[in-house]
């Protein structure tokens, strides 16, 4: 149950309240000097005062009882809460109120003479974008869907209109030697119009001045109002820097050969300047990301995570993504809750409208089982990155695991489309199909699934339910047999089989060797025999979740 002031702040009540009081203060303002100016009766602004006096009690009744939706105005009682966007209502109210802008950075193109140098131009941009993006007065749109139209044939309105931004910085670079040249513009999107252009002809070794004079005449362009200081580059020799951006495009990849790749270049950075904290944080997510992609045991590769992160966070202590990193080691590798969610408060206070900080608060949502609470984050993030298949992922998994299959389906569906590659996205809507009893359907997209852990445990778990228990229990042999990396999926297929003694067994080898989608069990319905197992209580205590 929520307290009347948590409500009334849910609902915009709080925001209205103080807008209105603004607008009303400011209509007062004009009014006495222009009625005294033009020799009007003295009780021609007592009615306007009056009338605006009436005016604050049914701007807060309407603001209770009714909720902006993108279908129109509705009755709040008929708004499903999990849908609810007072959030960003709220957020819009807040935005507006101080002006904030929204921009998107494209990928700057590659002149230089040598193709390979596409990584450099590709961190360059994402550097400036990361830079305008620690503006609070900045809707910035984040990397994934701003590098979607790379290499595509889009005009700028396009562009503009597929992520809901007024303007777009783009540009480009060339590199030849130490010298470098780059060419930035802002667009206005409405009018398609250049808003402001410039040339930099430097030295490779001002690239860091650049990237600040680049976001300094953003700003100004903008006639953004900054309320604190602006952000700066983090900055590091020429060669590291090169060497960085490299690291960054091998990591990209999101191979065990990709990653072990990435770990020397950074290494070769990290000799060159020990203080460039962007490279241990980039170090960081190698070893988690990498822990996860099969290129280290977790237990290799966490600890040494942890170490990077915490190099980091001493060189600089206000790094929002030092603190979401180790609120992820902490949750699925410490399995300890309490300490995960810490480190997320932290960075939430840091960087509220971080992509990464959104994911992750979205996560720790999902293990409490509060799937409203992370629909809400994930679709927080779908402003940020509205091309991106990440949050239709995150909203597919909440939908399922609530029952609303037709939404988990068109979620997913979405970000099939926009990843049809996906690892894994196959394999998930393949599980909304089996539940919805499409068998056929079920199958056919297990069957398509690229990553062969998935597909097995997928196939098996559709053979049951056709009731062909030869053929199911063939594919969890060959499940079984492709390594323990699948270790969830595999106390997955045996719960959802009835083979609760071996569900069990996988799931305590699941949390031994630290499979990351153990995160992923709250509300998983495939799980759904073990629920009322006694052995449940023990399990979830040694996750560090409360046992109910």
């Amino acid at each position: 149950s929520m307290s009347f002031l948590g409500e009334l702040k849910r609902r915009n009540v709080v925001r209205v309240a103080i807008a209105y009081a603004v607008v009303a203060w400011l209509l007062l303002q004009v009014a006495d000097v222009v009625l005294g100016n033009i020799g009007a009766p003295a009780w021609l602004f007592r009615a306007i005062l009056l009338v605006l006096f009436i005016g604050f009690p049914l701007a807060l009744i309407f603001a209770w009882a009714f909720e902006m939706t993108p279908e129109g105005v509705k009755k709040e009682k008929d708004v499903d809460r999990a849908v609810s966007i007072t959030q960003h209502t709220g957020r819009n109210i807040d935005w507006t109120d101080n002006g904030q802008r929204t921009i998107a950075v494209l990928p700057f193109i590659n002149m230089s003479d040598d193709s390979e140098q596409e990584y450099f131009s590709d961190g360059l941009s994402e550097d400036i974008l990361n830079l305008l993006a620690q503006i609070p007065e900045l809707r910035v749109t984040s990397r994934t869907s701003a590098f979607s139209f790379k290499g595509k044939d889009a005009t700028i309105t396009e562009i503009g209109r597929t992520l809901s931004v007024e303007h777009v910085l783009e540009g480009s670079v060339r590199r030849s030697g130490d010298t470098i040249r780059i060419t930035a513009q802002l667009i206005n999107v409405s009018t398609d119009t250049l808003v402001w252009s410039k040339p930099w002809d430097r030295s490779f070794a001002d690239v860091f001045v650049i990237q600040d004079e680049i976001a300094e005449s953003v700003v100004g362009a903008l006639k953004v109002q900054l309320f604190g200081e602006a952000p700066r580059s983090g900055t590091t020799s020429p060669e590291a820097y090169a060497l960085y951006l490299q690291s960054k495009a091998l990591t990209a990849q999101f191979t065990a050969a990709g990653f072990l790749q990435a770990e020397a270049v950074v290494r070769r950075v990290l000799e060159i300047d020990c203080t460039y904290v962007p490279a241990w944080l980039q170090l960081a997510l190698i070893y988690a990301d990498g822990s996860f992609a099969g290129a280290w045991h977790p237990h290799e590769g966490c600890p040494k995570s942890r170490a990077a992160v915490m190099e980091a966070l001493r060189l600089d202590a206000d790094n929002a993504q030092a603190h979401v990193a180790l609120s992820r080691i902490a949750r699925d590798y410490d399995y300890d809750l309490e300490t995960a969610r810490n480190e997320q408060e932290i960075a939430v206070t840091l960087a509220p409208h971080d992509p990464d900080v959104l994911r992750s608060a979205a996560r720790i949502a999902l293990i409490d089982g509060d799937f409203a609470e992370s629909i809400r984050l994930h679709k927080e993030r779908e402003i940020l990155d509205p091309v991106s298949w990440g949050p239709k992922l995150g909203l597919g998994r909440n939908y399922f695991r609530l029952g609303r299959l037709d939404e988990a389906k068109s979620a997913y569906a979405e970000a099939h489309e926009l990843l049809p590659t996906g690892a894994g996205i196959n394999f998930r809507l393949g599980t909304v199909m089996l539940v919805s009893g499409d068998l056929d359907d079920a199958l056919l997209q297990m069957n398509k699934e690229p990553r062969d852990g998935y597909r097995l445990a997928g196939r098996a778990m559709v053979f049951h339910a056709m009731g062909d228990n030869g053929s199911a229990a063939t594919e969890l042999e060959k499940l079984i047999a492709i390594g323990d990396r699948w270790t969830y999926e595999i106390a997955q297929v045996h719960a959802y089989l009835g083979n609760l003694d071996e569900s069990f067994r996988w799931l305590h080898r699941a949390i031994d060797r630290r499979d990351s989608s153990l995160s992923l069990m709250t509300g998983d319905p495939f799980l759904d025999n073990l629920r009322d197992d006694p052995r449940l209580d023990e399990l979830l205590e040694r996750l560090g979740r409360k046992v109910p």
